[in-house]
């Protein structure tokens, strides 16, 4: 495992992830799991096979408002982690292990990191009452997890129309707990290495006719 301490979003950033599979993509990989892939899957792995054959990371200008959001209130939420728990949060880089990487929205002493949604209410209303994570974002944290080999990944959610007191609500995986799901992880990526290389093979043995 290999860390580099670079910011999420620069161009540095990017090449480092062309041709890896990402913790952010991971739950269309395990989707299914057990059965065929699915289409987003076939797509990711149309996209890593053209970033492994030219080296280039394959740019998306795709935005919405969530994620608008999340990228204007991720350090108000990474402040409030620290004066909630005392702590210093560092960079999360980019952790490259083989053809897999994460970048953790924070990293906390030696061993843990933080993996922050800012959301709207409602959806912040349902994971108070469920105490729990938010089960949309499972595999991209227990793959961060093994991809980091950090003990304990806190998934926090926060919320800026919430009371002071509520906006914040964080809830820990340890990954001592996630032996099954490591294992998981490692049955379904060893299959769809077999998807990437198939289209890599389809990509470069195809003819090309101009008429």
């Amino acid at each position: 495992m290999i860390y580099h301490d670079v910011e999420q979003n620069t161009d540095e950033w990017f090449e480092l992830r062309a041709g890896k599979r990402t913790s952010s993509k991971v739950a269309c990989i395990m989707a299914n799991y057990g059965k065929a892939f699915g289409d987003p899957a076939k797509k990711y792995a149309v996209q890593i096979a053209i970033e492994q054959i030219t080296g280039n990371p394959i740019s998306s200008s795709y935005t919405n408002d969530h994620m608008t959001r999340g990228h204007g209130q991720e350090p108000i939420a990474r402040h409030l982690y620290e004066q909630r728990f005392f702590t210093k949060v560092k960079n999360g880089g980019f952790f490259e292990m083989g053809n897999q990487g994460t970048s953790p929205d924070g990293l906390v002493s030696t061993e843990g990191q933080i993996e922050i949604k800012s959301v709207i209410a409602s959806t912040h209303y349902a994971t108070i009452v469920k105490q729990s994570f938010d089960t949309a974002y499972k595999w991209q944290m227990i793959h961060s997890m093994k991809t980091t080999s950090r003990e304990w990944i806190d998934f926090v959610s926060y919320c800026s129309d919430f009371p002071m007191e509520k906006n914040l609500y964080t809830f820990r995986i340890y990954a001592g707990e996630c032996a099954p799901e490591f294992e998981m992880i490692d049955d379904r990526m060893r299959e769809f290495e077999v998807l990437i290389e198939k289209a890599k093979q389809n990509i470069l043995n195809c003819e090309y006719t101009i008429y």
